[in-house]
């Protein structure tokens, strides 16, 4: 009994003082996390972002940073996080190739929406349809065609190929060709 009280004394001054930085780190880091997600959140509105977007961008900002937060803690207990790291990255990859389709169209319309080559309303030409523009999402774009049709294309698709945008100036014009004969009066045909 007389060795277990020093040896548990050692432990507790040892691992104590270990447990307790970690309690602070990872007090400290959850606050910094939170305060770059409302950074991003805030920067993102100003710009004027699709909510959908920032919605997403902030909640996988917190996550990442979160997780950086949890190995650094669990690092400062003296786990070896190599491991998790391994596992985190290749989870990443195996993800990142699952969802490859997704991760295109996601990214495609994050282009759309920051770069808004057309808004909603407009007239377009783009990814083999054309027609009205009725709704702008993270995935796909929704068009209404004059025969009041609806499309839903892939913003990957879109992005992919070239947009005429038939809106985008206060003037268009538009070339007609007639038949005239010879014998016509040219001044009643113009």
């Amino acid at each position: 009994m007389d060795n277990i009280i020093p040896q548990l004394q050692e432990w507790v001054t040892f691992y104590g003082l270990k447990i307790i930085a970690a309690i602070i780190l990872l007090i400290v880091g959850r606050w910094v996390a939170r305060a770059v997600r409302s950074f991003v959140r805030k920067l993102l509105t100003k710009k004027e972002v699709d909510a959908a977007i920032i919605s997403f961008v902030s909640s996988l900002t917190y996550i990442a940073l979160l997780t950086f937060v949890i190995i650094a803690t669990l690092g400062q207990l003296g786990v070896q996080t190599a491991s998790f790291v391994a596992v985190i990255g290749a989870a990443g990859l195996a993800i990142g190739l699952a969802l490859q389709g997704s991760l295109a169209n996601f990214a495609a319309g994050f282009l759309l929406i920051l770069f808004r080559p057309f808004k909603v309303g407009d007239y377009i030409t783009g990814g083999g349809a054309s027609g009205t523009v009725e709704e702008i999402r993270v995935f796909t774009i929704q068009l209404k065609t004059p025969d009041n049709k609806t499309i839903i294309i892939p913003n990957a698709k879109l992005t992919g190929d070239n947009i005429i945008n038939y809106s985008a100036k206060d003037t268009r014009r538009v070339d007609f060709t007639f038949g005239v004969s010879y014998s016509d009066d040219l001044q009643k045909v113009r």
